[in-house]
């Protein structure tokens, strides 16, 4: 498929579209960063974000958050594409996968992209997007912290902001951004009521 009629698929589809252009069982994060051509970084994001918003699935949201890190934070440095270097751009995924991934996140995706217009565009170009480049660096870090759920929450923040990249929506932004900073928010407070009650155990 051309570069042009994939970029004008709407955005749930074009999920559907890398499974169906997948050549064998796997693909690695290269090939995938290769077939997005227009607003790489926001699908990017997408494609990276949406199996953490899987409740308590382990192992496949601390493979992709170390990529999710790396591509948020060359946003924040002011890159026009997104790259990976040889080992994060090699980690593969199943062809399945991407399909199975595609069919449970189209009614979301089909939801907010009928809620979503453009709006607020500031928030998404230069250099207003570096500030969201920051905080989706502290969103995918989160998504390391090993305790129950923790992928959960940062994750569909990162979903909800990259498709207000993608939309050129600044409300989706917005709402991404917030919904993510009270879950750093929590945690920061999480874990510093459980110092203070260990401190009390410890008599320190």
């Amino acid at each position: 498929m051309d570069a042009q009629s994939f970029d004008e698929m709407p955005i749930s589809r074009r999920l559907f579209q890398l499974a169906d252009d997948a050549e064998g069982d796997t693909v690695t994060l290269d090939w995938i960063l290769a077939q997005l051509h227009e607003r790489a970084f926001g699908l990017f994001l997408l494609v990276l974000a949406l199996p953490c918003c899987i409740p308590f699935l382990y192992g496949i949201p601390q493979i992709v958050a170390l990529p999710l890190m790396f591509v948020s934070a060359q946003i924040l440095f002011g890159r026009t594409s997104p790259w990976l270097p040889a080992r994060l751009g090699a980690r593969e995924v199943t062809k399945s996968g991407l399909q199975s991934l595609a069919e449970r996140a189209r009614p979301w995706l089909e939801r907010i992209e009928a809620l979503s217009r453009p709006r607020l565009g500031a928030l998404t170009h230069p250099p207003i997007d570096r500030v969201v480049g920051i905080a989706l660096v502290l969103f995918s870090a989160s998504i390391l912290v090993p305790l129950p759920g923790t992928n959960t929450v940062p994750g569909f923040a990162v979903v909800i902001i990259s498709m207000g990249l993608l939309q050129r929506d600044g409300i989706l932004v917005l709402v991404g951004s917030m919904i993510g900073t009270v879950w750093i928010a929590t945690l920061i407070f999480a874990g510093a009521t459980l110092a203070s009650l260990v401190k009390g155990w410890l008599g320190l």
